[in-house]
């Protein structure tokens, strides 16, 4: 005898399942949200305390009840922290725009162009992305001190203008065009130049916008390199303004007007993030063909 299936009860508990395993996962992503989000927070908290209750919590207080922006005007009064932004994104800008044609036409080269050596050459710069960081900072400190380019913004910018990385990440890019749009071109007489900034470019418009901004941010965070080879004031970036403002204190470190002006800082990139960030996860998770 058949036993009869009661396809409503599996039915209610799968759904009663779905809704246990949604709930566990939306759990999970608020309390990473909130370890994610707590630094930004303490940050911004941090930034509208005034500097004698900063200094006057034995325990650290999550909530102020008089908040006060006068941290933010220390930030720019301490040092001239708008000049600083100025040099920073001067240096973003001109690093960005230089970085791109290099990459751009070196990516082209290694993906459409036949010379001899190239994948000899392709190894090699491939090789360089196992350098450590240390050694190359150290080796553009040497060449950049010998060529008598300290405290200039040639100094700052020649050392970052390529990315190997970024190379080989638009090289792929480019490879994943089909072969015969590049013969239909050639065909029609156009020129290699022409075809990249007529068909590849274009397709590979996502990979593009989402290096710039990973090359913006990458610039405007700078910290390392500029520290070591500046130190004229005309050519400090936000991060040895940052660094000024924190040793300002009265006495003392002066935390809520570096907080400040961090808070003021990362203002650009969040707002590049929010505005271009189906951009970048598109560049990120699509090939470089469409369709």
């Amino acid at each position: 005898m058949e036993k009869n299936i009661d396809y409503a009860k599996i039915e209610k508990n799968a759904r009663n399942r779905k809704k246990v395993m949604n709930g566990v996962t939306y759990t999970l992503l608020a309390v990473w949200a909130v370890v994610v989000l707590f630094p930004f927070y303490w940050m911004l908290l941090t930034s509208v305390k005034s500097y004698g209750a900063y200094n006057s919590e034995h325990i650290p207080q999550f909530f102020t009840l008089s908040p006060t922006l006068q941290n933010y005007v220390d930030a720019f009064t301490a040092v001239p922290l708008a000049k600083y932004f100025l040099n920073t994104a001067i240096f973003t800008v001109v690093t960005t725009a230089i970085m791109l044609v290099v990459i751009t036409l070196a990516a082209f080269a290694f993906a459409r162009l036949d010379f001899k050596g190239k994948n000899i050459v392709f190894v090699i710069f491939l090789s360089l992305m196992m350098i450590p960081n240390e050694l190359v900072v150290i080796t553009n400190f040497v060449t950049i001190t010998d060529l008598d380019m300290r405290n200039t913004f040639a100094g700052l910018i020649l050392p970052s203008v390529t990315s190997v990385f970024y190379i080989y990440l638009l090289k792929e890019n480019f490879e994943q065009i089909p072969d015969t749009l590049y013969y239909a071109a050639k065909v029609d007489g156009t020129s290699d130049l022409k075809y990249l900034f007529k068909v590849m470019i274009p397709i590979s418009k996502p990979t593009l916008i989402t290096v710039t901004i990973l090359k913006v941010i990458e610039c405007w965070n700078s910290y390392v390199w500029p520290r070591l080879i500046t130190d004229d004031e005309n050519y400090y970036l936000v991060s040895n303004g940052i660094q000024e403002i924190r040793e300002n204190g009265f006495g003392r470190e002066n935390i809520p007007a570096m907080m400040a002006a961090v808070v003021v800082i990362s203002v650009p990139l969040i707002v590049l993030f929010l505005i271009f960030r189906k951009r970048i996860m598109e560049g990120v998770s699509r090939g470089g063909t469409k369709g």
